[in-house]
């Protein structure tokens, strides 16, 4: 198979398993990460909330009703409340509530059911990850880990910081090196420029199409990726993070690639999923929102733009993609 034409990268392209392989399991669970890892992947993303305790877990958001099972516990029933996160009210059941061995005795439930139904059956057979158990998992298997540092200035607010526990966990782990298999992300900017003097482990900076960072660090993410706005994210971060829609202008590519490449920072999208729900329209097929596209197309058409990875919740087709570019049979 002869490797497609692309644009240099800086760095070789890696597959990052979104929330694990979360097309096919319930995201964030021990058996999405194992089965990312079983399909190729490079890299496995743990989102990073806070317990009561201090313990780090992996959950898409601190508010857990949409992946758990909590309603149907009747002894958390009092735990349900409104809090304002990030600017948003949310109402229902959250992470920093709960001591862990609680949150141990939930069990994980499939976040997108009318999207991927078929992940229903899996439903009430994960527990809430710990993040040590993800790097004991990453580090068994020979994989990096990608941790989002989720509402940091939140949790600081609140007294349940994120950034020191994280550090600490890396460092028990043994890594605390440029060179370690470790990106830490987030939205906003001022964690990550307290992370740089913490440790020496890659930063990545991610970013929308609108709006701006929480921490209001800066006007808007659209200032952040301006060629001078790169050049600043550089000072602190080794790479970007960027919506995928952020590379293209209709059909056309943007110069976000190429702008940060020129600051020096590696460029990994989000997030390329396979139903047509997600997908831009010239990659849809059927009209049925749940089934799938051509998303070997979508990933295809962004490596040849030279990103230095991705993050896919399907794995296994991010792999093939990515290995066909590189003329690997």
């Amino acid at each position: 198979m002869e490797p497609m034409t692309i644009v240099p990268s800086l760095s070789s392209p890696i597959v990052i398993a979104h929330r694990g392989a979360s097309g096919e399991r319930p995201e964030h669970t021990i058996a999405a990460y194992q089965l990312a890892i079983a399909q190729g992947s490079d890299v496995i993303e743990p989102d990073l909330v806070p317990t009561s305790d201090g313990v780090l877990v992996a959950r898409h958001e601190n508010e857990i009703s949409e992946t758990t099972d909590v309603a149907d516990h009747p002894e958390f029933a009092d735990r349900r409340t409104t809090k304002t996160i990030d600017g948003k009210e949310l109402t229902g059941w959250f992470t920093e509530d709960f001591t862990l061995a609680e949150l141990k005795t939930l069990r994980a439930k499939e976040r997108l059911p009318l999207m991927r139904p078929g992940n229903r059956d899996y439903d009430g057979t994960e527990t809430i990850p710990t993040f040590d158990e993800v790097i004991s998992l990453a580090k068994k298997h020979g994989v990096g880990i990608y941790p989002e540092t989720k509402h940091p200035t939140y949790f600081a607010s609140i007294g349940k910081g994120t950034d020191a526990p994280l550090v600490e966990a890396l460092r028990r782990a043994g890594w605390d090196s440029a060179d370690a298999p470790v990106f830490i992300q987030s939205f906003e900017v001022a964690n990550l420029k307290r992370l740089k003097g913490m440790t020496s482990v890659r930063l990545i900076q991610l970013v929308d199409g609108k709006g701006g960072p929480a921490d209001g660090a800066a006007p808007s993410y659209a200032a952040m990726m301006t060629p001078a706005g790169l050049n600043a994210v550089a000072g602190y971060a080794w790479g970007i993070g960027p919506n995928k829609a952020m590379l293209w202008d209709g059909s056309a590519p943007t110069r976000l690639v190429s702008d940060a490449h020129a600051a020096g920072l590696r460029v990994h999208p989000w997030t390329y999923r396979a139903e047509n729900y997600f997908l831009p329209a010239p990659y849809r097929q059927g009209i049925n929102p749940r089934g799938h596209g051509d998303l070997t197309a979508e990933i295809s058409a962004a490596l040849r733009l030279g990103i230095d990875g991705f993050f896919t919740d399907f794995p296994a087709t991010g792999v093939k993609v990515r290995d066909q570019a590189r003329g690997v049979k």
